[in-house]
């Protein structure tokens, strides 16, 4: 790219390229993968890269500086060096083994533990908390207002750690508690944007909806709006969607900044703590939740979060154990003291990408924030989103990785405790067909040599995979797949469909476009839901 006027070009002469040649370059690729023509002009790039969110904002390939013109940046993070590394932990009723599972998460490196089912705690909090250092550990709790009268009163005269928050949801504000919460200079309230994200929200729709809930708390707040900003906390989701999840951070500063300025406050900051995605989580190869899990706390890093929650890979299939607790919470010491990621205190910025990005879900959300504060119900919306994504994912233009793409069929999984699992993971469909196996195998019929099938019989194979199906090239089935080259389907494809019909088969697919010799076809894009279901009746 061209050195805006004025700028220090430390650019040697042939390390540097303008847009026509990035272009071309680009459209070599797509042409060799065959999704630009050769009669397309390279400027198509541009329409064939830009991806669309579930809001409809448009991502562009390319960050650059024309992307800004216009835009006032704003909503960059506050945070200077590492976050809070806050662990997750459901309290079982056992105070003695509660308490070993919250000692083992602030020995092994978590600074504030968020202790879920805590309704019913109004008696052990002694045993819960026994040897735990409140002043230097902060604890979060999950809204019981009995559970948290006694938390307060087990505390009383003892400092607590600033992190601290009751947990109390603002749409059932208790002023009694709160008083006593700001009295002892920690949270009260925790505004839980994660809860519509779990349901399928998009990032505009969580967005929003904590909007909503801050501004209602304002509201109801009286004169003191500062006192009462400084009783929030924002919980939202972080993804393995790397870029969004960095701007959806910041852009929720800029909001909750509007928000504050519009209501007369003098502060304009918001502490937010980020979790990484349950949706996003696999119970299938749950080992790639890794991966997942490291990208989202990477990027809510980033984006500024003041506290990360790293859900153990393991959660998908019941209660983590300590290795997954373990290196939950060595994601976050890895990117802080490894790779150093809070020593800049906002790496994104001037990004162009990132700072569009960033903008536009701002716009988006502020616009949907006052339907929402006018009325509108935001469950349609959700259900829409919802439904939107489970299409893209059922095409597998969404993949989850050992999931709809390279699965692994006859994987051992981890055994774990069962736990209640209300969340709906984004894969909950395939699942549920990898959870029941089909009974019998697919004959895969190849066609041509090995080079010349082998491309659709592994397309075919990991397609039947994601569904539960497995495949064999010998014995009998009542559902065959034919796997070839067009020319050898042209020329051979009829003649194999008939004997193997003959052979007893009595459902021929074939891999790639539809033929008239073949009963159903998979090809790239098909919805593999429908087609993985039709497949498994066949066999049953």
């Amino acid at each position: 790219m061209e050195p805006d006027q004025g700028t220090l070009d430390l650019a040697a002469p042939q390390d540097r390229h303008d847009r026509t040649e990035w272009e071309a370059a680009a459209a070599a690729v797509l042409r060799k993968a065959r999704r630009l023509r050769d009669e397309d002009p390279d400027g198509d790039v541009w329409a064939r890269l830009t991806r669309t969110t579930l809001d409809g904002i448009e991502v562009s390939p390319l960050g650059t500086p024309e992307l800004l013109e216009g835009l006032t940046t704003s909503g960059r993070p506050t945070r200077t060096g590492g976050w809070d590394v806050r662990a997750q932990l459901t309290l079982t009723g056992d105070a003695e083994a509660d308490n070993r599972a919250v000692l083992a998460e602030l020995e092994g490196g978590a600074t504030s533990v968020e202790l879920r089912g805590t309704a019913g705690r109004a008696g052990d909090w002694a045993g819960v908390l026994d040897g735990v250092l409140l002043d230097l550990a902060g604890v979060v709790l999950d809204g019981d207002q009995a559970g948290a009268a006694a938390f307060l009163d087990h505390a009383e005269d003892r400092t607590l750690h600033p992190s601290t928050n009751l947990g109390l949801d603002p749409a059932s504000p208790d002023p009694a508690l709160a008083a006593r919460a700001a009295a002892a200079g920690v949270r009260a309230y925790v505004v839980d944007a994660t809860a519509v994200h779990d349901r399928g929200a998009s990032d505009v729709q969580e967005l929003a909806y904590a909007l909503k809930l801050g501004a209602d708390h304002l509201r109801a707040a009286g004169d003191d709006l500062d006192a009462a900003a400084r009783l929030l906390e924002f919980r939202y989701a972080a993804t393995d969607e790397q870029f969004p999840t960095i701007a959806k951070l910041r852009a929720a500063r800029r909001l909750w900044a509007r928000v504050l300025e519009l209501s007369g406050a003098e502060s304009r900051t918001q502490h937010q703590h980020a979790v990484t995605s349950r949706p996003m989580l696999s119970k299938y190869d749950p080992y790639v939740n890794m991966l997942r899990t490291t990208v989202a706390a990477f990027a809510a890093g980033v984006g500024g979060a003041d506290a990360v929650t790293v859900l153990p890979f393991d959660t998908p299939l019941g209660v983590p154990e300590g290795f997954g607790r373990r290196i939950a919470r060595n994601t976050s010491h890895l990117l802080i003291d490894e790779a150093h990621v809070g020593v800049v205190t906002d790496p994104a910025g001037g990004a162009y990408a990132v700072e569009r990005l960033t903008d536009d879900l701002a716009v988006a959300a502020w616009e949907l924030f006052g339907r929402l504060d006018g009325g509108e119900d935001l469950e349609p919306l959700i259900a829409a989103t919802a439904a939107e994504r489970d299409r893209l994912v059922a095409t597998r233009k969404r993949p989850i990785t050992g999931l709809t793409e390279f699965p692994a069929l006859g994987e051992e999984l981890p055994a774990r405790e069962p736990a209640p699992d209300d969340v709906r993971r984004y894969g909950a469909a395939f699942e549920a067909l990898r959870d029941d196996p089909a009974p019998q195998a697919v004959l895969l019929a190849p066609l041509g040599t090995v080079a010349q099938h082998t491309a659709r019989a592994t397309f075919a194979t990991n397609l039947l995979a994601a569904g539960g199906v497995a495949v064999t090239t010998e014995g009998t089935s009542p559902v065959a797949c034919v796997v070839g080259t067009d020319a050898a389907y042209d020329e051979e494809g009829a003649a194999l469909a008939e004997r193997l019909r003959e052979d007893g088969v009595r459902w021929v697919v074939v891999a790639g476009q539809p033929r008239a010799w073949a009963d159903d076809s998979a090809a790239m894009g098909v919805d593999a839901l429908d087609f993985l279901t039709r497949t498994r009746e066949k066999l049953a």
